[in-house]
């Protein structure tokens, strides 16, 4: 059977000052009325029930996101002890989802992505399967066709095609490219952002990270061994722990041998930063993308973002990100915006952790 894996773990520093440690912003609702968790659950009901769907995220984050997905299992929230990016934390899953369903397929999605066309969704799910029930040892992953020349995206070039499939084989995985690298991959013609959307079968991936990452493999067994004990929570958190993180791009996609790539056929944000809000949100005569109430006098291609109750007013000014909380104020140029995670940078030096 399908289980749906969220991956919410993500600090989501690149939105502050609305993101912050206790409310990242895979909680908030950044791109309509429903949370980027929420909106992903429900998008993920389309294709998996909700026995069969689980999130991995920080144990800090554990209680709040029952809160927002009160349908899920309560045992279905697992909190990670530390982090240690993606490859361990699919891993975890995995042994998770095999312990419960030796032949599961798992679909992994991130929290923070934004996809309307649900029907578009579960299509590509069902793509995906028809692959995996011939080819039982694939690794799936999504591809997005670019749009523009992006340099802030991982790129998939697409190989042969798959008979009897809308899918191909990944000739190569490319990291996020300068802008005249980024046009020429869009220039071509085949390759694809890579969306960090995968399938696999739960023993697909649990094998391919114990031939490419036997030292991480042999933590995971080791959980995977205490599941249903009444020690699983004391060696969860010492084993998990001992485990060096590596992304699952590095440790399985670029080293696997055969990775497939489905063009998705919805349309796909990335919800990585303030800029998401000036593609997901409507704009102004002026150009200025707005969420709350803002006044705006010759202001031009602004991003603004006020709580309820509170108005933001903007005079002479263009190409602005402002960003306003009960307990601090973002004013940035939208060319700047990476450097979001200067501040909280500098937050953290100055031990301003209640702002963090």
């Amino acid at each position: 059977m399908l289980h749906a894996i969220i991956m919410a773990g993500g600090s989501g520093t690149r939105f502050w000052p609305a993101s912050r440690r206790a409310t990242p912003k895979q909680l908030l609702p950044l791109a309509g009325e429903r949370s980027m968790i929420q909106a992903t659950r429900d998008r993920l009901g389309a294709v998996s029930s909700a026995d069969r769907t689980y999130v991995i995220t920080s144990k800090a984050l554990v209680d709040p996101i029952c809160e927002q997905l009160p349908e899920l299992n309560a045992a279905n929230v697992v909190g990670e002890p530390c982090r240690r990016d993606t490859a361990p934390c699919v891993g975890l899953a995995a042994v998770l989802v095999a312990a419960e369903d030796p032949d599961a397929v798992m679909l992994v999605c991130p929290s923070d992505h934004v996809i309307e066309q649900h029907d578009r969704f579960a299509e590509a799910v069902q793509r995906g399967e028809a692959v995996l029930k011939e080819s039982p040892d694939a690794i799936i992953t999504f591809g997005i066709r670019p749009s523009y020349p992006a340099e802030s995206f991982g790129y998939i070039q697409q190989g042969e095609q798959l008979a009897g499939h809308d899918a191909f084989a990944v000739e190569c995985f490319r990291e996020k490219p300068n802008a005249e690298t980024a046009k020429e991959y869009v220039d071509a013609g085949t390759f694809l952002w890579n969306s960090g959307i995968f399938m696999w079968r739960a023993q697909t991936i649990l094998d391919a990270l114990s031939k490419h990452e036997p030292e991480m493999y042999s933590h995971l067994q080791k959980i995977a061994d205490a599941i249903g004990t009444d020690s699983y929570s004391e060696t969860l958190q010492r084993e998990f722990e001992a485990i060096d993180g590596k992304s699952v791009d590095y440790a399985v996609m670029e080293r696997h041998k055969e990775v497939v790539v489905i063009e998705a056929p919805f349309d796909w944000d990335d919800v990585g930063s303030w800029q998401a809000v000036s593609r997901l949100h409507p704009h102004d005569e002026d150009g200025n993308a707005v969420v709350g109430s803002h006044i705006g006098i010759d202001s031009k291609n602004c991003i603004i973002h006020a709580r309820p109750g509170h108005t933001i007013v903007t005079i002479d000014t263009e190409d602005l990100i402002v960003v306003q909380t009960p307990d601090a104020t973002l004013v940035a140029p939208r060319t700047s915006e990476e450097r979001v995670r200067e501040a909280v940078a500098e937050l953290s030096r100055r031990e301003m952790t209640e702002l963090m």
